[in-house]
């Protein structure tokens, strides 16, 4: 199979290179990078580009790459036609504050947390490196607050970029909605912005900016709020709690990779990191007794990567996602969490011994048009001889309904069966892109995997800028894109909205798709019904699908519907709609 999609890819290089009229020793390379992976390999290590580390054009390092991977033919100079930015360039990390872990944050109705966003001094897989900070922390403070408070933030600016704070999945006042030019202005060095955040529904949400979070978010600016319910027995009974904040960063042998300054870089798949991280840190381990049922709060704030979660032989079942719990809890092999995604899962560990907590995938290789198995380490978990509490671990085995979801749920199950109020389809538009890259693309199209689960061209993607790049949200009805779609609705209206990611445009890819200020059902997934609903603000639409999502608009205000690949979102996928208090 994968030699045939070789061929079809060499074929279609002499097609389109008859198409374009492109110079045929770059066809003729193309061809000898594709057909002979493991020479054109070996010529990249021999030819003087293995530049890990090494300063290239305008100050850029080149992108790691895997060494089965071959080098480009025109690529072996070409830097992104932005400039590198790095915090605190010239700056000696050592005159800055070593980042702390991040600290729990208990706030009651109307209590005042003040969050300084600074430059900190972090040390990752043995890398010094100068990022951000909440509070000096990473991830930032965890904030806990009950369900139905209002908690005020007072965010003070203390590095050089303009900044805001979006606060992620929740229904809360739209001023205080941290999006700069619709909500608020950006907060610039020195100044100072107070949100009232109001926390209507009990779950695990995040915090993060909403100004080049491409860099921000990525440099370490997130941190969690836990909204607990009043009722002891929302979720079923666990021995303890564990927040798990999943992470990857993009890092050669001298440190973080530069970020595009006016506009990003990788922007066709979005900046994938080679290192994983847990809380901040690569090497999260924890310890649990024999039978220890685990409750897990997961969180996903890569810029790009989309985890699969595995726990070992561990039984696992899920209880709650985005804003709210599952109708049923039900037993899974595994957690698929998207960027921005959040899930809660219990776990319950039986055998004695290391369990490693992985992200296990079956990664692809373009340019040989294969896939192969790849398991990250994400943490361990030393399991002792010890027993836990029985009950708890017996009470793990039955599988809870919540009667308050499904009640909810119901009340909008009128509008399942109606034809869709608006469509919208996903893709992308390139201009002044390497022709070498053009070409390559072109062909791996002949093939597009659902879900991009790794960085499968590091070099393309990292070359690809916001300049070059624009991915798009267009209305089917009336072909308005991006920020020309105009949407009105008043509080109050359900809309069933059905999305179609467009399987053969530029670059096919999967995106997070992120609602804000509302709750949404996926109702179906390529005509298949959901048959185990819950409310969320953030889902993952693979390649060649079409989702179908049922959205509750029940907050007034001008909000925003975009891709939360952060390369994606700052090449232009998004829009804003408003919702009107008829009071």
């Amino acid at each position: 199979m994968f030699r045939t999609i070789a061929l079809f890819r060499l074929f279609a290089l002499f097609r389109l290179a008859a198409i374009s009229g492109l110079a045929a020793s770059v066809v003729a390379a193309s061809v000898v990078a594709l057909a002979l992976p493991s020479a054109a390999s070996a010529q990249h290590d021999m030819g003087g580009h293995e530049m890990h580390g090494m300063t290239m054009e305008g100050g850029w390092r080149m992108v790691p790459m895997d060494p089965n991977m071959p080098m480009l033919p025109g690529l072996e100079d070409a830097v992104p036609v932005v400039g590198p930015f790095m915090p605190g360039m010239g700056m000696d990390p050592a005159m800055l504050p070593e980042a702390r872990p991040s600290e729990v944050v208990e706030m009651r109705d109307r209590d005042t947390l003040d969050i300084s966003v600074s430059m900190v001094r972090r040390t990752i897989a043995g890398h010094e490196m100068i990022m951000f900070g909440y509070n000096g922390q990473y991830p930032g403070p965890l904030i806990r607050a009950p369900k139905d408070a209002t908690v005020v933030v007072r965010v003070t600016n203390d590095i050089r970029m303009p900044t805001t704070i979006h606060w992620h999945g929740i229904r809360l006042d739209n001023r205080f909605d941290g999006v700069p030019g619709v909500t608020q202005e950006a907060i610039e060095r020195g100044e100072s912005f107070t949100y009232e955040v109001h926390v209507p529904d009990a779950g695990m949400y995040w915090y993060h900016p909403h100004v080049r979070e491409d860099v921000q978010q990525d440099l370490g600016l997130f941190g969690n709020l836990l909204v607990t319910s009043p009722d002891p027995d929302y979720y079923g009974p666990v021995h303890r709690e564990e927040v798990f904040v999943l992470d990857d960063m993009l890092i050669d042998d001298q440190g973080a990779l530069p970020w595009g300054d006016s506009a990003p870089t990788h922007a066709l798949m979005g900046r994938f990191g080679n290192v994983m991280m847990v809380n901040g840190v690569t090497d999260y381990r924890l310890t649990a007794r024999r039978g220890e049922v685990v409750r897990f709060y997961l969180t996903n704030v890569a810029n790009s990567r989309t985890f699969n979660v595995t726990f070992g032989g561990a039984q696992v079942k899920v209880v709650a996602s985005d804003v709210s719990r599952f109708e049923r809890e039900q037993w899974v092999g595994s957690v698929v969490i998207a960027p921005a995604e959040r899930y809660v899962v219990d776990v319950r560990f039986d055998e004695p011994g290391e369990v490693v907590i992985a992200n296990t995938i079956q990664a692809i290789n373009h340019f040989r048009g294969e896939f192969y198995p790849h398991v990250d380490t994400l943490s361990i978990v030393s399991v002792s001889e010890e027993p836990a509490e029985e009950s708890v671990s017996t009470a793990f085995e039955t599988l809870r309904e919540h009667e308050e979801v499904a009640a909810d749920i119901e009340a909008f199950r009128p509008y399942f069966g109606r034809p869709a109020d608006y469509e919208l389809e996903t893709t992308l538009r390139v201009r002044d892109l390497p022709p070498s890259i053009v070409l390559s693309m072109e062909a791996d199209t002949l093939y597009v995997p659902p879900m991009e689960w790794n960085d499968a061209m590091p070099m393309m993607n990292w070359l690809s800028t916001g300049d070059q790049v624009t991915w798009i949200l267009r209305d089917r009805a009336t072909g308005a894109e991006n920020d020309e779609i105009d949407w009105r609705f008043q509080v109050g209206d359900v809309v069933k909205v059905r999305i179609f990611n467009t399987p053969d445009s530029f670059h096919p890819m999967n995106h997070p798709i992120h609602v804000h200020g509302q709750r949404f059902l996926v109702l179906s997934m390529d005509g298949v019904e959901n048959e185990n609903l819950v409310w969320k603000d953030t889902a993952i639409l693979p390649v060649g699908s079409t989702m179908e999502m049922l959205i509750e608009m029940s907050n007034p205000g001008e909000w925003m519907v975009h891709c939360h690949i952060a390369e994606h979102l700052h090449t232009g996928m998004m829009f804003s709609f408003t919702v009107e208090d008829e009071g």
